[in-house]
Parts: C-alpha cells; structure tokens; sequence
C-alpha cells in the first residue's frame, strides 16, 4: 500500500452538512402531529407548594394537556451518578421546590407559542422557607436543612484516617503554604440547549434527544418506565454540543416521555436560553483548602487537601466528583510522599451540579498548580524550577499514586521545556522586569500549569464494526456518540488506512440504537482510544476474511495475497493480475450470503493519562483591573496523534473554555438563591472579540494499553488552562504583595486587590475550614507511599 495517512491533517468529512444548514437536530425534525411542551418552573429558590390551579391553562387555545406530579406519576431518579440515594429528584416538584428554575407542571399544545402562553397561567401557591445558597454556610452548625427529616445539608462527604485529617501528613514540612481557593460554579452553555422528540408506538418508543450516550439514554429510561431495552429506540441526530451536560435523563426528558405515553402522541420539547442556564446541570463548584509541606529546598513532603463540593438542590452526578476524579487526580504530576484527602459534599437549594468539560479533574489542577505557584513565591523560587524538583520519575512508570490512580506512562518536563521554548520565557521575564522597574500601570503576567489528567476512567470497553459492500464501499459503525469532535474521520481514517478503500467511499454510522447493537457514547475523552481501536480491530479482521476470499478469486495461497499499492488484492511478485474490493465483497456475498463485516466490543485494561503543559501571558491594567491575554502556549502529550487538525481543534476548543473560566464566567445567585446570571446579558461568556491566536504544539508519549497508544484529548486543554492564567494574573500582581486572586480574575477582583496590596490590607488567602470535616466518615488507612509506590 501507499504510505499511511495515520498522522496526518486530513480534512473533516462530516463538515458540509454542519456548515451548509443541512444537519438535522432535534428541534427541526419533522414529525405529523408533533405536541409541544412548556415547564412552569419555580420562582423561589425553596418553597412548599400548596396549591396549583391548572384550569386556566388547560382552557387556553391549543392547549391538550396540563400536567402536574399528581397526573404523571412519575419516577424520582439521578442522572448518570448517584451520590446520595436517598435524595433522589422528582421529575416534576412534589410538595417542595428546591431551585429557581425546578419543574412545578407541565403545558402540552399544539404549538411552542401556545404552549408558553398557556404556561403563564398556571397559578401555583408556595409557602417560602429560607433558601441555602452558599455551601459552606450549607454545612455550618446550624443551618436550616433544605430537606425535611434530615438534620444537615451533608449530602455525603469523606475523610482520610485520623492521622491525615489531623494534619500529620505535614509533620515532616519545613515550611508550609496554606490557601482557601475557589474554583466557581459553570454554566455549561452548549450552543444547543436540551432536546426531546417523543414518539409512542405500539411496538414502544422511538425518542431523538440530544444526549452525548444513546444507549446509555435508553436504558436508563427503559428502566425508569418499566420497560425493556428493546422496546426503547433512542435516536441522537446532530448535537449542538454537549461537554458533560448531556449526559443520562434529566427531569424534564422524564417528564417528556411520561407525557407522550399518557397521551399516545408524540411531544417535542426545546429548552430554551434562559431555562438552559438555570436548568441544565451546572459544573465545577467547589471550595478547596489546601495545606502543602516542603523542605526549604523545595521538596514536597506532604499535602492536605481539604474539600467543600456543592451538589446544588439534589445529591446527583456533580457533587460526586469532589469524591471521585479531584481525589483520584489530587497528586497530580508530583511525588508527594503524604496525603490527607477530605470531601464534604453540600446540598443548598440552587441548580443542581453535573458534569462540564473534565468534571473533577480541572478543579484538582487548579487546586494544586496554584498551591504550587504560591510555594514557589514563599521559597523564593522559580515556579518551573519547584515543579521539576518534584516531578514522579519518568522511570517508575506505570506507577501508582497514593489515592490509587495508576498512571500508565508519563515524562512531565518533557512538555513544560517544549512550552517555556515555545513562549520564550527569558525574554518575557526581562519584558516583565523593564516593567516593574518603570512602574508601568500594565503589568505583564506570566503563568504555567503542568498537569495529569485521566482520560477513559476505569477503562471499559466500546463497540466498533466495519462492513464492506459488494459495490466496494464499505460502512463504518461505532458506539460512541460524536458531537462535533471528528468521529466520522477519525474512524474513517483508521478503516481507511488498513483496508486501502478511500475515505469518500466510508458510511459513518453512530447514535442509534437501533442500527448499533451497543456502546458507551462519549464523555471522559475516551473515544479514540476505545471507539477507535474497536474500529482498527474491525478492520484488521475484515482484511483476513478479505483475503482469504481473494486467494480463492486468484488461486493462490493466502499467505502470497497482498493489498497493493491502488487498495487492491494481488498476488506477491505477479503485479499483472488483482481483484478488487468490489469484486472480493461480491464473491464473498455470493459464497457464503452475507457482507465481510467484523464487529467487537475493544477493552482497554485501566485508564490513561495524558498530561501537559501551559504557559500563558497576561498583561493587567492595575488602574482599571482589566485582564488582557496576551498568549497561551499549550503543549499537550495525547500519545500517538492520529490526525493533528482534530487535535488542534480540541485543544482550541479547550482552551476557550479554561481561559473563560479563569477570567470571565461565573454563575451567581443573591441570598434568596435567585439566579443573576440567567441570561447570556448577564453570563459573561466570552466572545471571539475576547479571545486571541492561541499557540499550541504538543508531544507524543504513546500508552502501551491500545493499539494505536492513544490517550484522550478532549478535555486535556481546558485543565491546563485555568491554573495557568490565574497563575499569570497573580504573577502580574507580585510588585503589589498580591499572592492569590479566586476565580473568575475578573476587572474588580483583580482591581480590589491591587488596592488593597497598596494600602497593606491584603486577607490572608487562608482561613479555617468548617468544622464538618471532623464528622465525616473515614476512608481508611492512611495514604503514604509504601514499598515500590503500589497502594
């Protein structure tokens, strides 16, 4: 064959239709006789409802059906994770409401219009009670319990051993840095909102919803209404994003398909902007105190982490990960000899929390790449220079961390030297100076981040098949869920490379359930080296039965049949006679019946972790606290790069969103939980205005647990990104005794902190924790390194 296109830039097959409006979505797909839903949502954050008067809606023009809680009988659920059992959401409110924005009825009407219209006539009464906002106030002594019968707001929590909790893991430290950092709440903001299409059959349903895992969507609804699988065709078209918001049945798909059940007609429902931002999970949310023990010669001797996660108004998917990925995450790239690891999980009566772009990872690297920064700054030392000294060894890979991640491969100077060559540091360094010395009121800002992050968390399998037909094309079938990130290439790419049929002649087929038998969908940046190796193996076996079939068409023996040059089957050393894949497709067909095809679920024994680094450049007005990004230099280690414009794409995208979360979006509530930022007029999303040419390059360190050595890259960028431009905004700030601003480092935050560095009033960036660390169950045994660094 020709050379391998593995590797190289090709072009998104799948981009026309996107491009061109000709991409089918959920809220323009043509249905006869489709119904369309409207919520009555809530007002208060918290509240009994004592009454709700449905006439005047259900007389409204268009209007089918009004439905409260009492007419659906619906099941209480989770979404994807469960923290709590015990606090399960009702997919409409059933007595209580808990958030702004929760589901109280529901309008069916003949059209969208209709069906708002009638929704505002829903009268429904509520008795107030206090509304819980802030996690912390959440958990002290005393607070009011958002939920009857219960006697806190703990959702859940956990703590390490007595030692670790009481704070031996530092006895050894010669100096010691403390910081409360907080890392805030996100709306997840996809371009497309939520989406449902229901419609009932006599055989079952048949649901298009926007969702990042169809058969993970179809099992869980099966189950919720009594259903089995089969019975349940769930059809994803187009996405318009998803990043972790799109993950398991929410209340209101629920509520959909309770509806077109009860009704036996097909119900549409399209969230829109505002009910998006108070609606759809919220991400990140939490509270970090991190106390971290060096030597003065800068080595790590041990680190006590601290956590206070918000659940928001049900103990679902979010608050879990405080629990999960930031404690499995929480050494990051370093040999910490000891580790104390506490989580204290709140409920308060806000949205509730999901998943956003690395879910409980970008909230550990910026937990300890910032107490990083502020070590280097207490010993007087280089910020590159500290992380270096306490690298884990490229050496004793694979290798298992203290909270029992086992790191598969890893060289963590390997990208921060490609990053600070890439950004010339030196020569921003004597920028900076010249700078200070002026008295410049722009300050210029440099920051680095150096990360590990886990990608295709506990390993897991994925469906891929490859068929091809008797005209010689061929179809390509994946459990995965693409939304945007290249699947339709990728894949082809990888049957294209092995099998010799041109990319053109490739049919992509994913998101159906009832046209891929399984799969786990996308999240946790697992496609490539899950979807994609199941694909590679697909194809590898079609090849064998090809050939087989084509040593029979030639008469030769299998062993002299070769794929040639052109992607056809000769014979080697008689170059004059081939056959091809049509005809080898054909023959095959017509000798045993069916298409060569191979499908297989691909295992992969553990997750992988891709690390990196980032340096940014910032420059800060100190008069105005304007923060302007000046550059970002990313260099991301995915292993083997299958096709460097995808990996660049991700990495943009990424970056995009790290950077936003560190200067611009934060999501607000007064102290009556009332959302402030429930429309994009007040949610500072970032604009392309706001953003600049970011500078990305990256390094190849290949897993040894796929074939192809491929990690995830999917969220790679946005957890390297946060840390490293709050780090820049401080360093900016050092000629004024700044040591930490919080997240979002926004204009008056920024400026709030330069005036009071020049006064010499500057808080102490640390504070007590709350005291309901010491209530928490304990984990277990102390974590510290034992022989050979296993656990």
């Amino acid at each position: 064959m020709a050379g391998s296109i593995l590797g190289t830039s090709v072009r998104r097959v799948e981009d026309r239709d996107l491009v061109t409006g000709a991409s089918t979505y959920v809220g323009n797909h043509s249905v006869d006789g489709v119904l369309h839903l409207a919520f009555v949502r809530s007002p208060l954050a918290h509240g009994r409802v004592t009454g709700i008067d449905t006439a005047a809606a259900a007389a409204a023009p268009g209007v089918v059906a009004v439905f409260t809680a009492d007419d659906l009988d619906l099941p209480a659920h989770h979404g994807l994770m469960v923290l709590n059992p015990a606090l399960p959401r009702p997919p409409l409110a059933t007595g209580t409401v808990r958030f702004v924005g929760e589901a109280v009825a529901v309008v069916v009407a003949g059209s969208p219009a209709e069906a708002v219209d009638a929704a505002e006539l829903v009268e429904v009464d509520y008795d107030p009670l206090p509304a819980v906002v802030d996690p912390e106030a959440a958990l002290a002594p005393g607070a009011a319990p958002q939920y009857a019968g219960q006697d806190t707001n703990l959702a859940g929590g956990v703590r390490s051993d007595g030692d670790a909790s009481s704070g031996d893991v530092l006895d050894d430290a010669e100096v010691v840095v403390r910081a409360r950092m907080v890392n805030q709440r996100l709306a997840v903001l996809p371009m497309e909102g939520n989406a449902i299409l229901v419609e009932p059959g006599d055989a079952g349903l048949t649901i298009r919803v926007s969702t990042q895992m169809p058969h993970g969507f179809r099992a869980q609804a099966a189950g919720l209404f009594g259903l089995e699988p089969e019975q349940v065709r769930v059809i994803t078209p187009h996405v318009g994003g998803g990043f972790g918001g799109k993950a398991g049945v929410l209340a209101e798909h629920t509520v959909a398909i309770g509806a077109a059940r009860a009704l036996g007609r097909p119900v549409r429902w399209v969230e829109t902007r505002s009910e998006n931002l108070v609606s759809m999970p919220h991400g990140r949310g939490q509270i970090a105190y991190y106390e971290l023990g060096l030597t003065r010669e800068g080595r790590i001797t041990g680190l006590r982490a601290r956590v206070v996660a918000d659940s928001g108004a049900y103990a679902g998917f979010g608050g879990a990960l405080a629990l999960g990925p930031t404690y499995t995450m929480s050494q990051g790239v370093y040999a910490i000899p000891r580790l104390g690891y506490d989580a204290a999980v709140a409920l308060t009566t806000t949205t509730p929390m999901g998943a956003f772009r690395g879910a409980g990872r970008p909230e550990a690297t910026a937990h300890l790449e910032r107490i990083m920064d502020m070590a280097a700054d207490e010993l007087g030392l280089d910020p590159a220079e500290l992380r270096r000294r306490n690298f884990l060894d490229p050496a004793g890979f694979p290798h298992t961390t203290l909270p029992g991640a086992r790191y598969d491969v890893g060289d963590y100077d390997l990208p921060l030297r490609e990053a600070l060559r890439l950004a010339d540091v030196d020569k921003l360094r004597e920028e900076q100076a010249e700078r200070r010395e002026s008295g410049d009121p722009v300050q210029l800002g440099i920051g680095i981040c150096v990360y590990v992050e886990i990608t295709a968390g506990g390993g897991g399998s994925e469906f891929g098949s490859v068929t091809v037909h008797a005209d010689g094309s061929a179809t390509i079938s994946a459990g995965t869920s693409g939304h945007g990130q290249g699947h339709p290439t990728a894949f082809a790419m990888l049957a294209s490379d092995r099998l010799g049929i041109p990319m053109d002649r490739f049919t992509f087929v994913q998101s159906d359930t009832a046209l891929v038998p399984r799969g786990s969908g996308t999240g946790g940046s697992r496609s490539l080296q899950l979807g994609g190796n199941a694909v590679l193996v697909a194809a590898d076996d079609v090849l064998e039965q090809a050939k087989r079939q084509a040593a029979a068409l030639l008469e030769a023996a299998e062993d002299d049949v070769e794929l040639t040059d052109d992607g056809e089957f000769g014979v080697a050393g008689v170059p004059s006679v081939t056959v091809t894949w049509a005809q080898v497709a054909a023959a095959a067909a017509a000798d045993s019946g069916e298409e060569l095809h191979a499908g297989l679920d691909f295992r992969q024994e553990g997750a992988t972790f891709p690390f990196g680094a980032h340096v940014s450049v910032v420059e800060v007005d100190t008069e105005t606290g304007k923060v302007t990004p000046r550059r970002h230099v990313a260099v991301d280690d995915c292993g083997r790069i299958l096709n460097p414009l995808l990996v660049t794409g991700q990495q943009h995208g990424g970056l995009a969103q790290g950077i936003a979360q560190a200067l611009y979006e934060e999501v607000l509530f007064d102290d009556e939980g009332q959302p402030l930022t429930a429309t994009l007029a007040d949610y500072r999303m970032p604009t392309a205005a706001d953003l600049f040419t970011f500078e990305t390059a990256n390094t190849e360190t290949p897993t040894p647990l796929n074939p192809l050595g491929a990690k995830g890259i999917g969220e790679s960028a946005t957890v390297g990104a946060t840390p490293a431009v709050q780090n820049a905004v401080v360093d900016a700030l050092r000629p004024f005794g700044v040591r930490h601003v919080d997240l979002p480092c926004t204009p008056e935050r920024v400026w709030r902190a330069v005036q009071q560095g020049r006064a010499g009033t500057l808080p102490d960036p640390w504070r007590e924790p709350p005291e309901v660390f010491a209530t928490l169950p304990v984990r277990g045994a102390a974590a510290a390194a034992p022989e050979g660094g296993e656990i």
